[in-house]
C-alpha cells in the first residue's frame, strides 16, 4: 500500500515543470544578451535568428529524449527516470550560464551553446511526458483534470517567475552590467532548482497504477508492439499539441521580444507585462483543469483552440503598440485562450495511451508535435514580421494552424474523461467509457 502523501505526489510531479519552463523562460528572456554574445555583432538580426533558431533546434532533440526516456520510464520505472531527467536539465542549464563567448573562442562558442541545448531538449523530452504519466497516475479519482490544472499552473508560474527574476537581476546590476555578464545568473540559479526537485523526487515512489499495470510485464518486443497499436493516439496528440505549443511558445517564447523590437516597449515595462500576462494563465488554469473534471476535456479543446484563432489579430495588433496597456491586454488575450486549451489537452494526451506504454507513446508523440509546432514559433514569427513587414503577421500564422490541424485533432479525439488509464481509448467506444466486457477482460488479464 502507497503512504506517500498525495500532496507531496503532485509537487514531485510539478517539480520537473518548473526547472524546464524555467530554463525555457530565461533562455528566451536572455535571448537580445545570447545573441550579442554567441554571434558575430555585424549583423544583428542574423545574430537573433541565430539564437532563436538554437531554441528551436533544442526541441527537436525532444522527441529522441521522448522515446528514450520513455520506454525507460515505462520498463523500469517513473521515478528512477524522473530524479535522472531533472539533474541532466540542471546540469544543462548550469552549464549554459558559464560558457565562453564568441568574442573568447569564436565559432566554438554558438557550437557549444547546441550542446547544451541539446542536452536540455532529450531531457526535457523525458521529463515532460513522464512528469504528466506521473501526476496522471498518482491523481485521485475524479481529480485528473485538476492535478493536471496545477501542473499547468507550475509550469507557468516558473515562468512569469522568470521574468522577475530576470528583471531582478536587470535592476540590481544595471543593463550594462546585465548584458555584458548578468545574463549569467539566471542560468546558474535554475540548476539549485534541479537539486531541490532531486531531493523531493528521492523521496517518492512509482503511483500504484503504475506498479499494477507492469506487474506481469512482458519484454521489450511487446512494449513495441503495444506502442505501435497506439499510432492513432500518438496521431491524436501531434494534432492536439498544434493550439497549444503555437499559443504557448508566442507567449512565452516570443512576445518579450517582440514588444520590445516590434512594438518599441522598454525592456522592463515588456518584462512586466509578459509576467504579469503569464501570472494570469497560470492562476486560472487551476480553475479550467477543475471544470474539465466535471464538464469533461473536449468542451475545453474546443472552447480554447476558438479563443486562441478569434483574439490572434486583436493581440498581436496590441501588443504591437508600444504601450504598457496595450502589451498587457494583448498578452493576456493569449494567455486566456493557451490556459483554457491546455486544462484539457495535458490531460486528454496521457489518458489517450495505456498505462504500460503511456511514456514511450506520449514521449514520442507530445515532444515530436512540440518541436515542430512549438519549438520553432518564435523563428517562425520573428521570420514572418521582417518577411512582411508586419507585426500582425504571427497572429495569420497561428489561426491558420489552429483551424486546420488543430480542429482536425480535435474532431479525431473522443472524450477521455471516464477513461480507465489501465486501457485507455483503445478498449473504449467513441465516447471514452469502458465497456463492461471491456472491463471483465482487463480484469482478468491482470488477476
Amino acid at each position: 500500500m502507497n503512504t506517500v502523501n498525495p500532496r507531496r505526489r503532485l509537487i514531485g510531479g510539478c517539480i520537473g515543470n518548473v526547472c524546464e519552463v524555467f530554463d525555457y523562460s530565461i533562455y528566451a528572456l536572455a535571448a537580445p544578451a545570447l545573441a550579442l554574445h554567441f554571434f558575430s555583432r555585424e549583423n544583428p538580426t542574423a545574430a537573433l535568428l541565430g539564437t532563436f533558431a538554437i531554441y528551436a533546434l533544442a526541441f527537436f532533440a525532444r522527441p529522441v529524449g521522448g522515446v528514450l526516456f520513455g520506454f525507460m520510464a515505462d520498463r523500469v520505472g517513473r521515478l528512477k527516470i524522473l530524479s535522472l531527467t531533472i539533474l541532466l536539465m540542471g546540469g544543462g542549464t548550469v552549464v549554459t550560464g558559464l560558457l565562453p563567448t564568441y568574442e573568447t573562442i569564436g565559432i566554438a562558442a554558438p557550437v557549444l551553446l547546441v550542446l547544451c541545448r541539446l542536452l536540455q531538449g532529450l531531457s526535457m523530452g523525458g521529463e515532460s511526458s513522464g512528469g504528466y504519466s506521473f501526476i496522471v497516475e498518482s491523481a485521485p479519482d475524479g481529480k485528473r483534470g485538476r492535478w493536471i490544472g496545477f501542473a499547468v499552473c507550475f509550469i507557468y508560474v516558473p515562468t512569469s517567475l522568470a521574468a522577475v527574476f530576470v528583471l531582478g537581476v536587470q535592476a540590481a546590476l544595471g543593463s550594462e552590467a546585465y548584458l555584458d555578464w548578468g545574463w549569467r545568473v539566471p542560468f546558474i540559479f535554475g540548476g539549485l532548482i534541479a537539486v531541490a526537485g532531486f531531493w523531493i523526487r528521492r523521496t517518492l515512489d512509482d503511483p500504484e497504477e503504475y506498479t499494477a499495470a507492469v506487474a506481469n510485464q512482458g519484454d521489450a518486443r511487446s512494449t513495441i508492439r503495444e506502442v505501435a497499436a497506439s499510432r492513432k493516439s500518438m496521431l491524436r496528440v501531434i494534432l492536439l499539441q498544434v493550439p497549444q505549443a503555437v499559443g504557448a511558445y508566442l507567449l512565452v517564447g516570443y512576445m518579450f521580444t517582440f514588444v520590445v523590437k516590434t512594438g518599441g516597449l522598454g525592456e522592463k515595462p515588456a518584462l512586466f507585462s509578459n509576467a504579469a500576462a503569464i501570472l494570469v494563465l497560470a492562476v486560472i488554469a487551476v480553475f479550467f483543469g477543475s471544470l474539465g473534471d466535471r464538464i469533461g476535456r473536449k468542451p475545453l479543446l474546443i472552447g480554447g483552440a476558438s479563443w486562441l484563432a478569434v483574439t490572434a489579430y486583436p493581440a498581436f495588433s496590441l501588443a504591437a503598440s508600444g504601450t504598457l496597456l496595450g502589451a498587457l491586454v494583448g498578452q493576456s488575450l493569449l494567455a486566456i485562450g493557451v490556459a483554457i486549451f491546455a486544462a484539457g489537452y495535458f490531460v486528454t494526451a496521457v489518458e489517450l495511451f495505456p498505462t504500460a506504454v503511456r511514456g514511450t507513446g506520449h514521449g514520442f508523440s507530445f515532444n515530436l508535435s512540440a518541436a515542430i509546432f512549438g519549438g520553432t514559433t518564435p523563428l517562425v514569427a520573428t521570420a514572418l514580421v521582417g518577411s512582411f513587414d508586419s507585426p500582425v503577421a504571427p497572429a495569420f500564422y497561428a489561426m491558420l494552424l489552429i483551424l486546420t490541424l488543430g480542429a482536425a485533432g480535435i474532431a479525431m479525439t473522443p472524450e477521455t474523461k471516464n477513461t480507465d488509464l489501465r486501457t485507455s481509448v483503445q478498449s473504449t467506444g467513441l465516447t471514452g467509457r469502458i465497456s463492461s466486457s471491456d472491463r471483465s477482460t482487463v480484469d482478468t488479464n491482470s488477476s
